[in-house]
């Protein structure tokens, strides 16, 4: 898979969290996983491995997130919109080796796929304030 294809892959499961218990997660990720297309287990082990590390900073990244969002706060946002931020601020604050115009420019292009008319210039509203 693609970088691009992998990153698309992880926010459909951050995504999937948005519904589901905690508890509920193992077997989701096993549904998951079952249901991808392109299945390379060294994709597989990135996925989850971003997936479980944005999990584990989801009060900070949310923190940073309410900080910045006048007017919105992250129980009041669309949940595309939320998670694509959530991913987006998880790779702008805590992985050195993507870009910062890279993580916004996908997650604006993520946006622009899943989300309504608005949320691309939402997403890149809130991005553009977190650098």
């Amino acid at each position: 898979m693609s970088r691009r294809e992998i990153r698309e892959q992880i926010f459909k499961l951050l995504f999937r969290a948005e519904f589901y218990e905690k508890e509920e997660m193992s077997e989701q990720l096993s549904l998951f996983f079952e249901e991808l297309d392109q299945r390379k287990e060294k994709d597989m082990d990135y996925i989850q491995k971003k997936y479980e590390d944005i999990m584990a900073h989801l009060a900070e990244i949310d923190a940073m997130i309410n900080e910045v969002a006048e007017g919105w706060k992250t129980s009041r946002m669309g949940k595309v919109d939320l998670t694509l931020i959530r991913l987006a601020t998880y790779e702008l604050k805590y992985e050195e080796d993507i870009p910062t115009g890279v993580a916004i420019n996908e997650a604006v292009e993520l946006a622009k796929a899943y989300g309504t008319d608005d949320s691309a210039s939402f997403v890149n509203g809130i991005l553009a304030k977190l650098v």
